[in-house]
């Protein structure tokens, strides 16, 4: 059992932190001031060891982690047994309080880890490259409610989801090694989700991602040719075409992107180009939790709702949409060009059936897109509330 050690005080939020029974930090995200979060953890826990090490492919340039110690992590627990529900009658959990706001803490099955093992020898060979996998990787949950999901949250417990992402980001990134802050949302098993406690995670990284590289080359070459920012000009030209704006703000835009790889994919973009959440703005941050509820929405009505203005029937939803949602962050080196901006998809492309990565996009990263975006961000549109 470990004290309470820190206690964190900003505008309408208040941080508690404290440590797990095997050491690992917990951190509770409180809009009441008066929440006292002094519950320890009596579970009976080792200290995690992580063994997990970074490649890099001398093919691609991009980076693999390699993290075989995670085969025996938590898979599918009844949800009497969920490791993030609150610790309530007498069921012990990985949240010792009763009940929380939002809270996040070290994941017990890392695929990084400030403390990975230094049993790899680095390598500067360039046919094999090496590291340990020294980085960081934790849970957030939105909420205690294990029936509920982000969509189901009020705009005031979304904007409080969205100061943990920011004060996550601004810790993390001051971390020695950390390149990238990736914060995101798998929902669904269709996806892969193995806990159905709504939850996301984040993953302080030891390099930029591959599809981050990408864009910041894509970006390097547009300011070549044109002497401007890609990522300024990609909005403004969605915001002026409008066919395939799903959602405007007066500080966010919401967009299908001319060639979505998903069936239902959808881009949010603040107005205003930042490298970050801790570059939001007040007015930014306000208007963020409506705008993205919103969406959130509209993706689990995409479905149920399906035939609607077709003369058709309505199919019952049989399932809540599976998605894939994911901030794109500016890594802490080359990225003066990128975007702060999100990425929402679905990997359900109509009622009963799944978009599967055929040969072509698992063997080749070479998308076909079974909906066309222009009909993508038309339907979003028609499930507005």
């Amino acid at each position: 059992m470990f004290p309470l050690v820190e206690i964190w005080k900003a505008e309408a939020v208040k941080k508690t932190t404290t440590k797990l029974a095997d050491g690992r930090e917990l951190i509770y995200y409180d809009a009441d001031d008066a929440a006292v979060r002094d519950a320890a953890d009596p579970r009976p826990l080792e200290p995690t060891t992580a063994l997990s090490e970074i490649r890099r492919d001398p093919a691609t340039g991009d980076w693999v982690t390699v993290a075989a110690h995670r085969q025996g992590r938590i898979y599918h627990p009844p949800a009497d047994e969920c490791p993030l529900c609150p610790s309530r009658d007498g069921r012990l959990s990985e949240v010792p309080a009763s009940d929380y706001d939002v809270v996040v803490f070290e994941n017990r099955f890392p695929a990084l880890s400030t403390d990975a093992v230094a049993h790899i020898t680095g390598s500067d060979d360039p046919l094999r490259t090496r590291a340990p996998g020294a980085g960081r990787c934790e849970v957030v949950c939105f909420t205690a409610e294990h029936d509920s999901s982000f969509a189901d949250l009020t705009e005031a417990k979304a904007g409080l989801v969205l100061e943990a992402w920011t004060d996550r980001t601004a810790e993390l990134s001051a971390l020695p090694g950390v390149q990238q802050v990736f914060c995101f949302e798998n929902r669904g098993a269709e996806i892969g989700v193995t806990l159905a406690h709504p939850h996301g995670q984040i993953y302080a990284f030891p390099f930029a991602a591959p599809r981050t590289v990408k864009m910041i080359a894509e970006a390097a070459i547009h300011r070549e040719r044109t002497g401007r920012n890609l990522f300024e000009d990609l909005v403004a030209t969605e915001q002026a075409d409008s066919e395939r704006v799903v959602l405007a703000g007066e500080h966010w835009t919401a967009f299908v992107p001319f060639a979505a790889r998903w069936p239902y994919e959808v881009h949010l973009y603040p107005n205003r180009r930042v490298a970050d959440l801790t570059r939001l703005g007040p007015a930014e941050r306000a208007e963020f939790p409506a705008v993205y509820l919103e969406l959130l929405r509209r993706f689990d009505r995409l479905f149920a709702e399906d035939g609607a203005g077709t003369g058709t029937a309505p199919k019952a939803q049989t399932a809540p949409t599976p998605y894939i949602a994911a901030w794109h962050q500016a890594p802490a080196q080359l990225g003066e060009e990128l975007a702060l901006h999100l990425e929402l998809f679905t990997i359900r492309r109509t009622v009963g059936k799944l978009k599967f990565l055929a040969g072509v996009e698992s063997g080749m990263d070479a998308f076909v897109n079974d909906v066309s975006p222009e009909a993508a961000a038309q339907r979003l549109r028609e499930v507005a509330s």
